[in-house]
């Protein structure tokens, strides 16, 4: 018998959790999280190329790593930030610090994505709805996205969640 290591024990463990940067690696994510991704690229087709729900759909079911997603809270995702997306932007406008034209695709389509979950899904905790916006704009947004994504959603919480936000701050949890 040998002394020295196999070469399984050679290799580094496997990573999860994040990354260097800090983002959440894939095997690591939430089939919740994949949802997110999916229809922020979904918004993103939306908001640049004015696709249909419906094409942009048909192309989504068809990305690598789709099945991995919650496919019913895509589905919400995607068709109710475009349905009700006036209502959205009227809800996340009065928290901008400039014109709706000038905030990136991306980071229009995340606040639509929490604005909507603080409106319609209240089995997702307002932090967690926050949290995850912050985490798809780190990821996929630009430098300070997360930054801008994080104050305006931090501000519409306290008027779409108030309940939720004020035992949390009674609690001593909350940010706002």
């Amino acid at each position: 018998m040998s002394d020295a290591p196999s070469s399984a024990a050679k290799r580094p463990p496997r990573q999860t959790g994040t990354t260097g940067a800090g983002v959440r690696k894939s095997a690591s994510k939430s089939v919740r999280s994949r949802s997110r991704e999916f229809a922020l690229q979904g918004l993103y087709q939306h908001l640049v190329g004015g696709n249909a729900a419906s094409d942009i759909d048909l192309f989504t079911r068809d990305l690598a790593g789709f099945h991995k997603a919650d496919a019913a809270h895509y589905d919400a995702l995607l068709h109710g930030c475009i349905e009700q997306a006036t209502d959205l932007d009227a809800l996340i406008l009065p928290l901008l610090d400039r014109k709706m034209v000038e905030i990136s695709p991306i980071e229009h389509g995340i606040m639509w994505i929490g604005a909507y979950e603080f409106l319609h899904c209240p089995d997702v905790p307002w932090r967690v709805t926050l949290n995850e916006c912050i985490e798809l704009a780190k990821e996929f947004g630009g430098t300070d996205g997360h930054k801008y994504v994080n104050a305006v959603l931090n501000g519409l919480a306290p008027k779409l969640r108030a309940a939720e936000v004020e035992a949390d701050r009674l609690a001593g949890k909350a940010r706002p």
